[in-house]
């Protein structure tokens, strides 16, 4: 069990004490790793705080649902603790979860490796894709999924999935969508997103589709390697034909060509400078 006294000390030290950050990605925060001390094999990851305390109290059971139904599932996580820390008058979401191998990365690897290599890679995605949504048909609840390629690791042979915020269980459509501004790390996100809100509670539709989730993976493969994009369609079609066959038109349908990401998707990553790296 985390000690929560030193967990908020660490948060409080200064950059230097807390360590580095594993990722300059920043739509909910930027996490990091203490380079020394009782929590240096984990990765903690800090959300803004509310004044609302009912909806942090909503928030930290969705988390801990949220969690226990990755288990259920059979996808798995590392160890993942969440807490609500009474930090300078302000009760702040924190995350704390086992460190996966800097080198395991899906993302760089996928960059990185030999195309064959990265194939066997996409299986290992694709497998945990299958796994999630055949086990969520028998799910009530509203519960979704995000294994983007920067969700992941690949580690001895499996890739191995870390991203639960914000929890996808139990929220409605209009409710996802104000978290996505509510606990944007991007303060020109804050300001300019009601403005849009129709726009941003879009950008989570494809996390409660099956076959847009795969499709979402195909597609991450694509822009990351366009010269090997018909090995990654091809691969993406057998893998719906064998393995998601509830969805297989669907899938079938979004993977005719290399699938991309909505406009105003792509026009509020450049406005915000959000790059396309690890979310751990």
């Amino acid at each position: 069990m985390t000690d929560q006294t030193e967990l908020a000390r660490l948060i409080r030290a200064d950059s230097a004490e807390r360590g580095q950050p594993v990722s300059k990605l920043g739509y909910f925060c930027a996490p990091f790793r203490p380079t020394s001390g009782p929590l240096a094999d984990k990765v903690i990851k800090v959300y803004r705080g509310l004044s609302d305390v009912a909806a942090l109290e909503r928030l930290h059971q969705c988390h801990d649902d949220y969690v226990q139904a990755m288990y259920a599932s059979g996808v798995g996580l590392p160890e993942t603790e969440f807490f609500l820390l009474d930090i300078e008058g302000s009760r702040i979401p924190v995350i704390v979860q086992e460190a996966l191998p800097a080198d395991s990365m899906m993302r760089p690897l996928m960059m990185s490796r030999p195309l064959d290599e990265t194939l066997v890679m996409m299986a290992a995605a694709g497998e945990v894709i299958a796994t999630f949504w055949h086990w969520a048909q028998g799910v009530e609840t509203r519960i979704g999924f995000h294994p983007s390629i920067r969700n992941f690791a690949y580690v001895d042979g499996r890739a191995v999935f870390f991203d639960t915020f914000p929890p996808l269980i139990h929220y409605s459509r209009d409710e996802m969508g104000k978290m996505l501004l509510t606990y944007s790390d991007k303060r020109l996100m804050r300001w300019v997103g009601p403005f849009l809100q129709k726009k941003v509670t879009g950008i989570q539709d494809e996390w409660y589709s099956p076959p847009e989730t795969l499709v979402g993976l195909v597609g991450s493969a694509c822009r990351l390697r366009p010269d090997d994009a018909e090995a990654y369609l091809a691969w993406g079609r057998d893998f719906a034909e064998r393995r998601m066959q509830p969805w297989l038109q669907e899938a079938l349908d979004g993977m005719q060509e290399p699938p991309r990401l909505p406009g105003y998707w792509t026009g509020f990553r450049k406005i915000l400078g959000l790059q396309g790296e690890p979310n751990v």
